[in-house]
């Protein structure tokens, strides 16, 4: 009696492994190397120690200011803050990395752990955004900008962008986010979701709506902030003289370098797998292939956190000024705590660009 075609070809699939690499539906469970586990729990312990102090400093500073919180001061708090709230997913990762890609803290803290990661990754490039969007209107949009540009606007508007994070991330706290592979417990991996119905066109929408259309907006803002800033300083000698334009326009190109440069990757490397995808069964060589570049993309993803406060630290003279007196390796610290008062940041300044461009505080 002979077996049936289909049990027939499975079958003769199993027993051939050169079949089963090129076949995505027999794919054999792949572990990571343990010089890969090593590598990324050394990383996200430096990137958590980084995150934390730069975070927790900047908001100290924003706290310790005895002037009136101005919109920006309070979408860059809100920055800061769901930097700190990602800080708290990492020490979970670290373990997990530690334990060589094996997750110990159950089912339940893996998706909260996913749902923290992913709600504050998509909640920070929408707080970016707005820093983007309230420098536009601070600067080129100098006549109707102080009335969109109120602290309490700003809030409203922060709510409804963690509101937006939260609706578009809770899903993943209906799905299992974990799966054993290889004798271990993975999270957050992409054999825990990769069965997922309908998974490539949700997870292309998702892309478009949290990547693509805010780093449009940064592009957009962004130029038009650097053509009004040179313009500027070509009216006005002595600004152009001491290169205070040159320093405006560098310090906003970084800003979106940081955003382009951390999310990018991860973002071009889930659109293109996903469009293949729908296209075709990708084949197990692909499949591992985009695996390792997920654990690449996603790691240079999360040092956003860590990057942030070196922006904060550079953008505002005074956060430069106050973490240096910390460290005691300038002036003490009360004559930095004299100049906490007198500005937000280096945004402060721009907003009179309508007039001589007073960017003196602006230095980097």
């Amino acid at each position: 009696m002979s077996l049936p075609k289909d049990l027939h070809d499975m079958t003769s699939s199993t027993a051939d492994p050169s079949s089963i690499s090129h076949n995505a539906s027999f794919c054999l469970p792949h572990h990571p190397p343990r010089a890969a586990s090593v590598m990324l729990s050394l990383f996200y312990t430096v990137l958590f120690i980084f995150s934390a102090l730069g975070n927790i400093l900047a908001l100290c500073l924003a706290c310790q200011k005895g002037k009136k919180i101005n919109s920006t001061c309070v979408y860059l708090v809100h920055l800061a803050v769901s930097d700190l709230l990602f800080t708290l997913a990492l020490p979970g990762k670290i373990t997990y990395y530690m334990l060589d890609f094996s997750w110990p803290f159950g089912e339940g803290l893996c998706r909260l752990t996913a749902f923290i990661f992913y709600v504050n990754t998509y909640g920070g490039i929408y707080l970016m955004t707005c820093v983007s969007v309230d420098r536009y209107l601070a600067v080129v949009c100098t006549q109707q900008g102080p009335r969109l540009r109120s602290a309490s606007r700003a809030r409203l508007v922060c709510v409804a962008v963690w509101a937006l994070a939260a609706l578009q991330t809770v899903p993943l706290l209906s799905m299992s986010m974990s799966k054993p592979v290889a004798g271990k417990i993975t999270c957050m991996e992409y054999v825990s979701v990769k069965e997922v119905f309908w998974l490539p066109p949700i997870v292309l929408v998702a892309c478009v709506i949290s990547f693509c259309g805010p780093v449009g907006i940064m592009l957009f803002c962004y130029m038009k902030i650097t053509l009004k800033l040179c313009g500027t300083a070509q009216g006005n000698p002595l600004t152009s003289e001491k290169g205070h334009h040159r320093r405006a326009c560098a310090l906003t190109l970084t800003v979106l370098v940081a955003v382009v440069v951390c999310f990018s990757p991860y973002h071009l490397n889930i659109i293109q797998f996903m469009v293949r995808q729908m296209l075709y069964l990708p084949s197990c060589p692909e499949q591992r292939a985009f695996e390792v570049s997920l654990q690449l993309t996603v790691s240079l993803m999360n040092m956003n956190c860590g990057i942030d406060p070196i922006i904060y630290f550079f953008a505002s003279t005074h956060y430069r000024k106050w973490l240096l007196s910390i460290l005691k390796l300038r002036a003490p610290a009360s004559s930095s705590s004299s100049s906490l008062g007198r500005a937000s940041s280096e945004t402060d300044n721009i907003d009179q660009i309508g007039g001589s461009l007073p960017l003196e505080e602006n230095k980097v």
